[in-house]
């Protein structure tokens, strides 16, 4: 059976530092150095998610302090001159928090993170409830998987499968999650199909497939069939 993806409660941490919405300035800013985080979650009443504060929320207020900008500069940053004087989480922090369930793969959360240029992810239940965090090193924490499980689960899912009858002539050979297909195949056409089945077993870092054959498609008219 193939590897099931890992999802996100496989790699979230789930003791996350976080702030109520009334939180002042001062507080935000010893959590952030105290833990040693860049963001964390607002929440309030039993703990639903309702925005992110960061410290990007909160250099506003030093860029601004003595600074001397034209009406211009500060009307195209209204968003960045109201958290200049803003005191509290609810005031400082960026909403609606751009959230992930926890059964969502890391494919598609380090999709969301890439596309939202964020760095990290509060994990919340259907109702909002913070259930964790995941950040960008917890994604890569699938990288971690030794060679030999990868190697295991290529032969295994897709050496297997797709060169059933040939599989003892397909050899797989896996370093620092580059995975090497050597051998001869009697249809060259599968390499590609061999080379996107192995990019999406996690932990792959890179594929060389040095494989021959023969091609399943005659070169033309007169050709001669391919030798078995």
């Amino acid at each position: 059976m193939p590897h099931n993806p890992h999802i996100v409660s496989d790699v979230m941490t789930q003791t996350v530092v976080a702030v109520g919405r009334d939180a002042p300035f001062k507080e935000i800013v010893r959590t952030l150095e105290q833990w040693k985080v860049s963001a964390m979650p607002v929440l309030e009443g039993e703990g639903r998610v309702i925005g992110v504060v960061s410290e990007a929320d909160l250099l506003p207020k030093e860029e601004f302090r003595d600074s001397d900008s034209s009406l211009f500069e500060q009307r195209r940053r209204l968003s960045d001159v109201a958290k200049a004087g803003a005191a509290k989480a609810e005031e400082l922090m960026s909403t609606p928090a751009i959230t992930v369930h926890p059964d969502v793969t890391l494919a598609q959360a380090a999709r969301i993170m890439a596309v939202r240029r964020v760095k990290r992810l509060p994990v919340v239940d259907d109702v909002g409830m913070l259930q964790g965090i995941v950040s960008r090193a917890d994604l890569l924490k699938v990288f971690l998987r030794s060679d030999e499980d990868i190697e295991e689960e290529v032969r295994r899912t897709v050496v297997s499968s797709l060169f059933p009858a040939l599989s003892h002539a397909v050899h797989v050979k896996v370093h620092e999650g580059v995975v090497t297909l050597r051998g001869h195949i009697r249809d060259t056409s599968l390499i590609s199909v061999a080379v996107r089945l192995v990019r999406a077993v996690e932990g792959v870092v890179d594929v060389d497939p040095q494989l021959t054959g023969e091609s399943a498609t005659p070169a033309g008219p007169g050709a001669e069939p391919a030798s078995e």
